[in-house]
């Protein structure tokens, strides 16, 4: 067996695999030796020549020559009548280089050798990619969609395979196999196996964070920085941004002329709707600002509970834009600012109401609770809701739903109003 078989050309296994060829040249050489030291017990005696350019190995077993029957170990040591076969110039005390054709170690061996080497150069490939994308982590990676599986997508970037699973995902975001996909590297990590995993994310803030960096040149350059960065992925945003320069107007630099630049990342992210508010260290002016579209009449902070809670009051016409569809609104206003806010409405002062509160004795503490959260603290903030609408935003059942506008209509003597609306329903279903 040639030795060009079992190594084929050092040349073209490093420039594919990316190793250093000095390093594969030792790798080579370790493999060879541990051959010959099963065979041999040692290696001492024994020379490794190789040619990286052509991929050829010399392996030559290297003898002191002394006088015939003085022989005493045949590893470091060759008689003169066989040294003489060799070099026919050797005396005594000379060393003579005999090279080994790797026949001698058979084909076991050989096979053993082959093996060994490619999990050696399997292990360079697989720390190389550890050290690399360790190296990455937050940066964006562009990569094709090769194999689309039941909880991730594969993706491969630099004929490296990277992981998206399917909590990094963006929920409406679908894949289709040679799709271009654009996501941040989140983690490497090492199986028990040793095996390298490569995990991307299309949900994580940062991806969000290194899309602004792209489109605004006023945050690559500094002048602009982002405070704070919270999403629900594929539904909404929100983005803080600080100014550190009075010429420069934060918001305005991330959105753009006519929205172009904020447009481009909604665009890569599935059109998720992206908020950017000017952020505040006074933990007033952020939940001001945190909770647009709306505009709080105004804001209480009670900063004795743990967490801290915020009291925002704002228009009639704003209580849904302040809670937003499902609450997300009000969730990442209260992670922006870190108080626990609730949203009330606002009671014109000539506007007969009624506390929520007060029908504790017609409603359980869990379903005033749910009105509370959907920002209804007063009898006529749930009229205002449709009965489908009160469902919805609420979680209350149909039946306890529909008891709530009874209840509250009765408390105002609007019974035939209500009767009506339920007959409505009724030919609506």
């Amino acid at each position: 067996m040639q030795s060009t078989d079992l190594v084929s050309s050092f040349a073209e296994i490093a420039r594919e695999k990316e190793i250093d060829r000095d390093r594969l040249q030792l790798i080579v050489e370790d493999v060879f030796r541990a051959m010959i030291r099963k065979r041999y017990g040692s290696d001492e005696a024994f020379e490794i020549i190789l040619n990286p350019d052509h991929g050829d190995i010399q392996i030559l077993h290297v003898r002191e020559v002394v006088e015939d029957y003085d022989l005493e170990d045949p590893v470091t040591q060759i008689e003169l009548k066989d040294a003489l076969l060799i070099d026919e110039d050797v005396e005594p005390e000379d060393d003579v280089a005999e090279e080994i054709s790797l026949k001698m170690f058979g084909r076991r061996a050989v096979a053993m050798a082959r093996h060994n080497l490619r999990q050696r150069i399997r292990d360079i490939e697989k720390e190389n990619i550890f050290e690399e994308y360790s190296d990455r982590i937050g940066e964006i990676v562009v990569g094709e969609v090769y194999q689309h599986r039941r909880r991730e997508v594969l993706v491969m970037h630099n004929r490296v395979e990277l992981i998206l699973p399917r909590e990094e995902q963006i929920p409406r975001d679908r894949y289709r196999k040679g799709d271009m996909l654009r996501a941040i590297v989140k983690e490497v990590r090492r199986d028990p196996g040793s095996n390298v995993h490569v995990i991307i994310s299309r949900s994580d803030p940062q991806l969000m964070e290194r899309l602004f960096e792209l489109e605004v040149p006023e945050i690559d350059e500094g002048d602009v920085e982002i405070k704070r960065i919270l999403r629900e992925p594929g539904a909404r945003a929100k983005v803080a941004v600080i100014s550190h320069d009075d010429r420069i107007d934060p918001v305005g630099a991330c959105v753009g002329l006519k929205g172009n630049r904020i447009h481009a990342v909604v665009r890569e992210l599935s059109n998720e709707n992206i908020d950017v508010l000017e952020w505040a260290d006074d933990p007033y002016m952020l939940i001001r600002r945190a909770l647009s579209p709306a505009s709080p009449v105004s804001v209480a902070l009670n900063d004795d509970l743990d967490p801290p809670r915020a009291k925002a009051v704002v228009r009639a016409d704003e209580v849904s834009q302040a809670i937003g569809k499902g609450g997300i609104n009000i969730r990442l206003a209260s992670r922006m600012s870190g108080y626990e806010i609730d949203v009330y409405r606002e009671i014109p002062a000539d506007e007969e109401d009624i506390e929520i509160g007060e029908f504790d004795d017609e409603f359980s503490q869990g379903t005033l609770q749910k009105l509370k959260d959907i920002g209804c603290d007063t009898a006529k903030a749930v009229l205002e809701l449709s009965i489908d609408e009160l469902i919805r935003r609420s979680g209350l059942e149909t039946e306890v739903a529909q008891h709530v506008i009874h209840v509250i209509k009765l408390e105002f003597d609007l019974e035939e109003e209500e009767e009506d609306e339920f007959a409505e329903e009724e030919i609506g279903v």
